[in-house]
């Protein structure tokens, strides 16, 4: 058996704080991930680190030297590569005898081997060019020869850049969505009036959940917050997003979720990434007396649960309001309830039922507001054992389901054809309406057993 030629290639790897920042192979092999004369190169490094010298940063080793070395350095280094940096050495001699260069005006010079600064960000390596080009075929592939499972496993490297704190996972998402946003098969849909794939809207659902973990993310600055939530409303005001069914609006609802103020924001959703986050955040000093991050992410998960918001067009929007619903009450209810969290629970549904237009459990409620039964029998049990009034008191408040009322129009109603106008536009598309309304009679059927006795 012959074998294959031995090749050579010259791998140079930068590093900062154990990480690598930059590579370059020459094999010529383009892809997300690293080459295996990278990978090879790196594994000799740790395993052997006694075989691979040190180098002081360039600038301490030019410092010891007096002026005949310097001379001698760099003429050398000119004359070995001097077809590449004649001309630029050539400029650069101009500028720093002239006195009124702009290189003269700048005090030192720089230094690409000194590494960063000890308050700079952490960055790995990342081929921007090649993430897009990756993505790109992915989609194009329509969801064959695995690409859904390649797409969700870039989907898992930005988790693990967001665990790691590296400051690609950003940039790496923008680059997954700047290429979903230009698929071209989401024109086709639209122009056709089909709906996406399945498989295809749960890419977008993963995109849309990565999008909240990062502009929620408590240790990013506000500056970045700001930059993320403006190019979210772009890409949110392009019109390509095909049609649900019963839907027939423009909004990529997977991507406004993301923002605090977008219309129709999931709140479930953003409860629960908000109590992920503080369930892994390490101590820091802002924690107040008698809190602690179980307390915080239960606070906030429960305000994320009771807010009003209207319910969505679409039907795979609605299901997916129910669904994200359930999966927060039932991380809400792995957790044993103290005396602190019962005042936590207390004191929010009292704001909840005193509360205004912002709260789903307020005197008035927007008609198409999501109902409230599914968490008000989740308040309403964890509430009865400690304070009883208020437990009947807040799911009573929550049995009413407005979208289903007859309310009388405005007007002289006296004549038919006014009726006859009005009859066929009094109920929205409400597709889960029949598990709404189970939600309902379960609601009812455990105060009726609570009350039993």
């Amino acid at each position: 058996m012959q074998s294959e030629p031995e090749t050579v290639c010259n791998v140079a790897i930068s590093f900062d704080r154990c990480k690598i920042t930059s590579v370059t192979c020459s094999c010529g092999n383009k892809d997300i991930f690293y080459c295996a004369h990278v990978v090879a190169l790196s594994l000799y490094r740790i395993r052997k680190p006694d075989q691979v010298k040190l180098h002081l940063p360039i600038s301490e080793t030019l410092f010891q030297m007096n002026r005949d070395q310097l001379q001698k350095f760099v003429q050398y280094l000119i004359t070995v590569h001097h077809t590449e940096v004649l001309p630029t050495a050539q400029k650069l001699a101009d500028e720093i005898l002239s006195q009124n260069s702009e290189i003269n005006q700048v005090h030192g010079a720089p230094d690409p081997t000194a590494g960063a600064s000890i308050d700079d960000e952490n960055c790995w390596h990342l081929d921007e060019e090649q993430v897009q080009e990756q993505v790109k075929i992915f989609l194009s592939q329509g969801g064959y020869h695995g690409s859904g499972k390649q797409l969700n496993l870039l989907f898992a490297k930005v988790r693990e850049m967001l665990k790691m704190r590296d400051s690609n996972g950003a940039r790496m998402l923008t680059l997954i969505t700047e290429q979903f946003m230009a698929d071209p098969r989401l024109l086709l849909w639209r122009q056709q009036g089909t709906t996406m794939t399945d498989k295809y809207r749960q890419l977008w659902d993963e995109l849309g959940a990565l999008w909240m973990c990062i502009v929620l993310n408590p240790h990013c600055k506000l500056e970045q917050k700001a930059s993320w939530l403006k190019q979210l409303k772009k890409w949110n005001s392009v019109d390509v997003c095909p049609w649900e069914d019963g839907n027939h609006g423009n909004e990529l609802p997977n991507l406004t979720n993301a923002l605090p103020q977008g219309a129709n924001a999931n709140q479930e959703n953003m409860g629960q990434c908000r109590s992920l986050e503080y369930q892994h955040l390490p101590a820091h000093k802002f924690l107040e007396e008698g809190e602690s991050y179980l307390t915080l992410a239960v606070e906030v998960a429960l305000i994320g649960l009771g807010q009003q918001r209207i319910m969505p067009d679409g039907l795979y929007a609605q299901e997916k309001v129910c669904r994200n619903e359930e999966q927060l009450i039932s991380k809400l209810q792995e957790i044993e309830l103290d005396d602190t969290l019962v005042k936590i629970f207390r004191k929010q549904a009292v704001f909840l039922l005193e509360a205004g237009p912002y709260s789903g459990l307020g005197e008035v409620i927007h008609r198409e507001s999501v109902p409230m039964h599914t968490f008000a029998k989740y308040l309403f049990t964890s509430l009865l054992p400690h304070d009883a009034e208020l437990a009947y008191k807040t799911a009573l408040r929550a049995m009413r389901l407005l979208v289903l009322e007859s309310t009388a129009p405005s007007g002289d109603v006296s004549r038919p054809h006014h009726i006859a106008s009005v009859v066929p536009n009094r109920y929205p598309r409400w597709f889960t309406l029949s598990h709404i309304e189970s939600q309902q009679c379960e609601l009812a059927s455990t105060m009726l057993t609570a009350a039993k006795g």
